[in-house]
Formats: C-alpha cells, structure tokens, sequence
C-alpha cells in the first residue's frame, strides 16, 4: 500500500504518504462540507469561513498567524469547493510540528469575533464584485447554475452579496459548530515524513468536538434543456456548453477523461484545431469534467468576438455530434491515453498534488487507487466503450451559458 491510515478515537482521520526523495512536507486539514451543504440563507458561509480561520484565535492575532508561517519558509493557503474545504501548508519538513500546531489552531479555536466577521465579509462582497467583473470565470458558475438550477450544486462557491452582507459572528459560530466536528476532518500529508509521528501531533493538537460525519443529501440533479444570456458589454462573448457528467467514483469516469482529452484536453484535440486552428475563432477554447458525489458534468468553453459566437456554438455542437456519430479513432485514444498517464505522473512528483490527492479522496470517501491501478484502469479503456459513453453522455440535455453584449435572440437557435 502506497499511503498510511489511521482513524483516531476521535473520529479525525489521518492519511499520509512518504516521499523519499524530498525535504518538504504538504500538510492539510480537510472539511468534508463545502458550497452543497449551505441553505439559501447562508449560501456562501463554507467559503466565508474559510477567509475567518485566518483572522486571528484567543492566543493569535491575523497578523502573528501569517508571520509565524513566513518565519517556517512554508506556504500557507487554503480553498472551499462545493463538497469540501482545506487549508493546507507546504513546508520544510522539521517545521511540520509548528505547522500543526498553527493550523490546528486556527481551525479548532477561530475566534470568529464580530468586528473581524464585518470587516471580512466586506472583504468577500469586494471578491465576488470582482468576479462579477470577471467574465470568463463568472460565466461558469453561470453555466452551472443553467444545468443544475433546482440542485445546491448550482449555487456559487461564493455566494452572493444578499446572503454575505447578514454574515457576522452569531451565523459564523454557528456554521462552525455544526460542521467543524471530528467525523467531518481528515488530515492528509505528503512528503518527508512518519506516519505515527503525524498521528500523535494530530491528536495532540487537533481538538474539535467530536461528533459523527454530517449526513449529505445524495439528490441527482434532473438536467433541462437550459439556456441563459447575460448581457454584458464585454470584448469577446464568452460561452460555456455543457451536459450533466458522471459521479466522483463512476466506473466510466477514466473513459471520460478520455473523451475530454479528445474533444477539448489540448493542443492537439479536436476543438482546438477546428476552432482556433483551423479557422481562428478564438484564442482559448477547452473541455473539462468535474466530478461530485452523486453527479457531474462536462463542459467546453470558448472565448470569441461577439459576431462568431453563433458560429463558434455551432462548431462545438457539431464536433460534439460526429464524437457521438462516429467515435473516436484508435490514434486518438493511444495519444490522449499516453498524455494523462504522462500529466499524472508528472503531478505526482509535487507533495502538495500527492496530498491533495490523498485528502480529497478521502473525504468524499472515495476510492484510493495506486498509480499501478490508475494506468490499469486507463489502458482497460477501448473504442467501443469510448463511443457507448460519448452516446450516453452526450446525448443528454444540454445547458448554454453566455455572457456577451447581445441577448438570448442571437443564439437560442442553437440549443
């Protein structure tokens, strides 16, 4: 076995991995509640209490939090998704007990005060004006939204200014109370390092009240055909296409992987050269898949001037159909296949890629798999499977999400 594991009395567990041949250590504190797990009123509060961890405990001040790591050398960061939050540091391996003990810190005892939470959420309110500001990243949330639009899934990681703006100490402590318990927590870290030793300072340092990993509502979101246009006066029309994926730990899923290198992974897939190649369309143009527990979804974006957007749209749904008519050929599989072999392996040389890996495996209680069995399940990949998922994939409804100075009139015809 490739990793170490052990589950404390508490119910945290701790997941490593040695590196021989480095001098670092990753570290993270997982939280298996992200963006999913919020009601309406308090949508946006995963990622606003991830910004108030680092604000400062009884014992620590913001400022002595981010000069105690400067004077480790490590990197400090942290990040919420819709399924989970971490906050991670990357460091020099005989600094792994402070780091431990720092981070514990900050999550077990954020004070969470009010004057921070009001100067925080003010903080957020500029990101997500920022954001709004920001096109090509607004437009796939917006995508999201369009496909999943009655599931959490849907809602920005985010939030909105409605709900942040009510953000203060009461909700905060609150939300930390519910989801910050011992079930909830695995500690991943990669590197120079012992297993047992990582254990002890973890149940040394990481004192959370203890309680059962919170129940999440497993819902399959019902995709409609959905279009939605924000009309914007931006410089290129910014487009997301896309249908529902496949689940986290779906058997297809290294097929996918596969087809979304074909269609869109790369310099050498087919919508790179059709779109921007071929007939210089756009400059950025890709497919991607992300993967949750109980669904997905796949999607291709492109950046064009607003008069070939129409065009643009329609080349992806034709390159979409002749991957559904026609499969995928064997060279192409033998190329993509070989690339994310090389993409992973080259991944894998990084603590922090080895450690998020680990963590966030783990607490979408997924399942590990060894590099070996990575490569395994990736050659067992062939062309009839290939076509079989392209028809059931993307044969299904499909969503349009545009931000562009036109309306929904000038591409609707295209759905």
């Amino acid at each position: 076995m490739f990793y170490d594991k052990t589950v404390l009395d508490s119910g945290i567990t701790v997941i490593t991995e040695p590196m021989d041949t480095v001098r670092s250590v990753a570290l993270g504190i997982w939280c298996s509640v992200g963006s999913r797990d919020e009601s309406p009123v308090d949508a946006g509060m995963s990622h606003f209490i991830e910004h108030m961890m680092f604000k400062g405990t009884p014992t620590r001040t913001a400022a002595q939090i981010s000069e105690s790591f400067d004077r480790l050398g490590a990197e400090l960061n942290a990040f919420t998704s819709k399924e989970y939050t971490c906050y991670y540091a990357r460091l020099i391996d005989q600094h792994l007990p402070e780091a431990v003990e720092i981070l514990s810190d900050m999550v077990v005892n954020a004070s969470l005060a009010q004057d921070a939470c009001l100067s925080e959420r003010e903080v957020v309110l500029e990101e997500i004006s920022r954001y709004d500001d920001q096109p090509e990243d607004q437009v796939h949330e917006l995508f999201a939204q369009t496909l999943m639009p009655s599931h959490p899934l849907g809602l920005p990681v985010i939030g909105h200014k409605g709900t942040v703006s009510g953000f203060d100490h009461s909700a905060a402590a609150a939300f930390h109370a519910r989801h910050y318990t011992t079930g909830n927590i695995v500690v991943a870290a990669s590197g120079a390092l012992e297993h047992q030793a990582v254990v002890e300072m973890v149940s040394q340092q990481l004192r959370l009240p203890v309680g059962p990993r919170t129940e999440r509502v497993h819902a399959t979101p019902v995709a409609e055909p959905g279009l939605a246009v924000i009309t914007k006066d931006t410089e290129q029309a910014h487009i997301v296409w896309g249908v529902t994926g496949l689940p986290a730990y779906h058997e297809d899923r290294f097929a996918l992987a596969v087809l979304d290198g074909v269609l869109g992974g790369g310099m050498a897939s087919r919508l790179f050269q059709e779109i921007r190649e071929k007939r210089g369309l756009a400059y950025a143009v890709y497919s991607y898949h992300s993967h949750f527990q109980d669904t997905g979804d796949f999607a291709i974006y492109a950046g064009t001037r607003p008069d070939n957007a129409a065009q643009v749209i329609g080349l992806i749904n034709s390159e979409v159909d002749r991957l559904v008519n026609d499969g995928v050929t064997a060279d192409e599989l033998d190329r993509v296949r070989e690339s994310i072999k090389g993409q992973m392996i080259l991944g894998l040389e990084s603590t922090r890629s080895r450690m998020t890996r680990l963590g966030k495996t783990q607490v979408t209680s997924g399942e590990l798999l060894s590099l070996d069995d990575i490569i395994e399940r990736l050659d067992a990949v062939h062309l009839d499977h290939l076509h079989q998922l392209a028809q059931q994939v993307f044969t299904t409804n499909r969503a349009l999400a545009v931000i562009a100075p036109f309306g929904e009139d000038a591409v609707a015809h295209l759905m």
